[in-house]
């Protein structure tokens, strides 16, 4: 995505491009329901005006807006590819961009953009973290609520300390955001983790859904899981490093929740051995806290610079954290390092039918189950193509829950590698299904996560399936690449694949992008749909239901067909 625009404001452009007419707020608003953002009018109309200003929509009267020709070339430059290769550039522009001088209190420093609506209740729930010291910083900079606008927050993002590093002469890597389970106030261990390359979300922006973090049971207990990054320095630069945060400490900015000794991990975190790894709580906690209570909290990572000197602390905080454990804490488990042992397993054949496959489970209450089949028949037999196989299987669950168990889109890799065709999963996204053609619209990558991106995407609803199924939506799909001298054969393996049920979305040819995204020179990118696209379905239906990607093995003998 393009530096001039945030994901929404893109939206808002895709949806007055596609309707080619002057629409009003409220219209815009129900189109980007349907897209999985839940944008009331007044924010919509917030959007809007920003938009104005940098000229890519203009007001038609009382009608509403229509997008500009500069719009249109700005939604053109929007594609997926260039949002995966920019997250980074973002990140290390806004690192050089710091200039907070940590003895006295001046410069520039990177923010979060939160934005919501002024409560009372709202704001007394964000102090209260905020108080706990579970943020980079107490100082904030807010706008002044009006009746046609919400309350917009700007909070100190941990981006700013990458900043600090490198203007203090330290190399500095952002490698991950994630989350970091605290037990009895003290922090243990990363339980999930996106690498910073690769992705066209920020990764902490994976890991804002109010179902993932626990910031109020910290707050409460001292037992959670809170948003945290992750970074690496030069061994040698260690205590210069640790001079520096005693420096930001006493002018209000740390969350420092370890910085390891060379070559020790960190909070489950492997790190070379002239390496020092680093963790820092995420700046949006206090506004992820508002989220697990219910609010309708819209943040926005890295996403300005502002004076230090225009932000006020909001209280003076008693950090409750504790040192951290001089234990290395569990290893993280990367999504990929599985997924390769399943796929190593996958020995389904085609032609016979029979063999070994990977397998979804998603687990739905057993009142909700006959509702949950309903709508996954429905998926299965309107839009085949849009699910992975048309096998499936019910399973005993827990605590009174069915499991469905779905075919993963990871078993086309390994009938692939089985044929001995190299075939390597790249990424899990989303792909729009309206237009002239699909498109990815987001992208994670397998290598440097630990969970299936299709996990992170259900959470956040960003799906549409069930819109898809007659018109226009978002579904779930992956992307692989092969060698593009093996183009011919795997062809012929993939003809057979869907003879057997299986379903291809599109094999690129050398080089080419595939809906947008990008494959590697000489490879040749292969779109399978989602697994999980009948599981996404029932829960925009209202439905509760546990995903789990990339589960397990299966023998399809074991499996009923559609």
């Amino acid at each position: 995505m393009p530096q001039e625009t945030d994901r929404k404001m893109m939206e808002i452009l895709r949806i007055l491009a596609d309707r080619s007419e002057v629409l009003g707020a409220k219209t815009i608003a129900e189109e980007l329901r349907k897209k999985g953002y839940d944008l009331g009018e007044r924010a919509v109309r917030y959007h809007m005006r920003i938009l104005d200003e940098k000229g890519f929509t203009e007001r038609i009267g009382y009608a509403g807006r229509r997008i500009t020709p500069e719009g249109v070339k700005e939604l053109e430059k929007g594609l997926i590819y260039d949002q995966v290769d920019f997250i980074f550039a973002k990140f290390e522009d806004m690192m050089y961009q710091t200039t907070l001088n940590p003895t006295t209190g001046l410069g520039k420093v990177v923010v979060n953009s939160s934005t919501f609506s002024y409560d009372s209740e709202v704001m007394d729930i964000i102090k209260n973290i905020f108080n706990k010291g579970l943020s980079v910083s107490p100082y904030v900079k807010t706008t002044t609520q009006t009746e046609d606008e919400p309350m917009v927050m700007e909070t100190i993002c941990g981006t700013t300390i990458d900043g600090m590093l490198l203007k203090s002469g330290i190399p500095v890597v952002p490698k991950f955001g994630g989350l970091v389970e605290i037990s009895d106030y003290v922090p243990r261990t990363f339980t999930e983790l996106i690498a910073y390359k690769k992705t066209s979300m920020t990764p902490l922006e994976a890991f804002t859904d109010r179902e993932m973090t626990s910031v109020l049971e910290l707050a409460d207990s001292g037992n959670g899981d809170i948003p945290a990054n992750f970074r690496l320095i030069p061994a040698n630069a260690r205590e210069d490093a640790s001079k520096l945060f005693e420096k930001l400490k006493k002018i209000g900015v740390s969350g420092l929740l370890k910085i390891g000794k060379p070559g020790e991990s960190v909070l489950g975190i492997p790190v070379d051995k002239d390496m020092v790894g680093i963790a820092v709580i995420g700046g949006i906690s206090p506004l992820c806290a508002a989220k697990e209570a219910g609010y309708d909290v819209d943040i926005k990572m890295a996403e300005n610079i502002v004076e230090f000197s225009e932000m006020e602390p909001v209280t003076t905080p008693k950090n409750v954290i504790k040192k951290a454990s001089s234990e290395p804490g569990e290893k993280v488990k990367f999504l990929l390092s599985k997924a390769w042992n399943l796929i190593n397993n996958v020995d389904f054949d085609p032609e016979t039918l029979k063999g070994q496959v990977i397998v979804n489970v998603s687990y739905l209450k057993n009142e909700d189950l006959d509702e949950g089949l309903k709508i996954f028949d429905q998926v299965m037999a309107s839009r085949p193509e849009y699910c992975t196989s048309k096998y499936f299987q019910i399973l005993p669950g827990p605590d009174g829950k069915k499991g469905l168990a779905t075919v993963c889109s990871l078993t086309i890799d390994g009938i692939l590698t089985k044929h001995g065709i190299a075939s390597t999963p790249q990424y899990g996204g989303i792909l729009e299904t309206g237009g002239k053609s699909p498109r990815f619209i987001e992208l994670t990558a397998y290598n440097g996560s630990s969970l299936d991106p299709h996990e992170i995407y259900l959470s956040k609803g960003l799906t549409s399936v069930n819109n898809s199924l007659k018109k226009s939506g978002r579904i779930l799909a992956s992307l692989r690449e092969i060698p593009y001298v093996a183009r011919p054969e795997t062809l012929d393996v993939l003809d057979d694949a869907e003879e057997a049920g299986f379903s291809i979305l599109k094999v690129g040819k050398p080089s080419e992008l595939v809906y947008n995204a990008k494959v590697d020179r000489y490879h040749v990118g292969i779109v399978a749909p989602g697994g999980l696209n009948p599981i996404a379905a029932i829960k925009e239906a209202g439905i509760s239901v546990e995903a789990k990607a990339v589960e397990m093995l299966m023998d399809i003998s074991q499996m009923e067909e559609f």
